[in-house]
């Protein structure tokens, strides 16, 4: 049986009086891409957070590849890769620039061959001198994009990662993430684009207003209704027939 790379158990987070997160339990097994949704304010970013150790719980266990988020966030961060929700690559580097600071700060070898892959496989090359806050939307999510995986981390966060992608590149990205999870790497997905969503994951949880209200395998769970009818059931949404 795999062991766990993400273990959540009765997860709290109470900003004055909202509750964030609302006793939120669940395990990924090593080796799992697994999957994370719910309308937005429904506490999925929180949880990244608190998942990479970026903001403590108020309450609850949280394990990332055996290591507590509490205190060893720095160690959690060093070994996984995470694209947030919004694309923010620095400013005033150029995708070069940022993608090398990235490669040394991961200590990784062979660090111009690693930048050449991604910048080719994104098509960067020809606006691999340009300053990040010049490049657009799309651009800017393909430098994090490459950031994120450079390093080649065992545990992937990826928050809406084919947002500003075209179909194109979202097709691209989709194929990629197959081969990671066909090797056995361990991803935890955010996404709004479930029918996306739907091909790449095995595993999932659904949270709405900080509670989980659905969760377990993908394929079971949409054995009678595909992932946006069961959404937007489980979310209160009437489904259209």
């Amino acid at each position: 049986m795999a062991m766990p790379a993400i273990e959540v158990r009765d997860l709290r987070k109470k900003y004055s009086t909202v509750n964030a997160l609302d006793g939120v339990t669940f395990t990924v097994p090593e080796g799992t891409f697994f999957g994370c949704f719910g309308p937005n304010g429904a506490g999925k970013s929180t949880l990244l957070k608190i998942l990479t150790g970026q903001v403590p719980p108020t309450s609850g266990e949280v394990k990332v590849l055996g290591l507590d988020a509490r205190d060893r966030g720095i160690e959690i961060r060093e070994r996984v890769g995470i694209v947030p929700e919004v694309e923010s690559p620095p400013s005033y580097l150029t995708a070069y620039e940022f993608l090398y600071f990235v490669a040394e700060v991961r200590k990784v070898d062979d660090i111009e061959a690693k930048i050449d892959r991604w910048l080719k496989f994104f098509d960067l090359e020809e606006t691999k001198g340009t300053l990040c806050k010049d490049l657009s939307k799309g651009m800017r999510q393909k430098v994090m994009l490459s950031a994120a995986f450079i390093h080649e981390p065992p545990l992937l966060f990826l928050d809406e990662p084919f947002v500003n992608l075209d179909p194109i590149y979202q097709h691209k990205l989709r194929e990629y993430l197959l081969q990671l999870r066909e090797q056995g790497r361990t991803i935890f997905l955010c996404s709004h684009i479930l029918e996306m969503a739907q091909k790449l994951c095995q595993e999932m949880v659904i949270i709405n207003h900080g509670k989980v209200i659905a969760q377990g395998g993908v394929a079971e769970l949409t054995a009678q209704e595909d992932l946006e009818s069961l959404f937007l059931r489980m979310v209160g949404e009437d489904v259209p027939t």
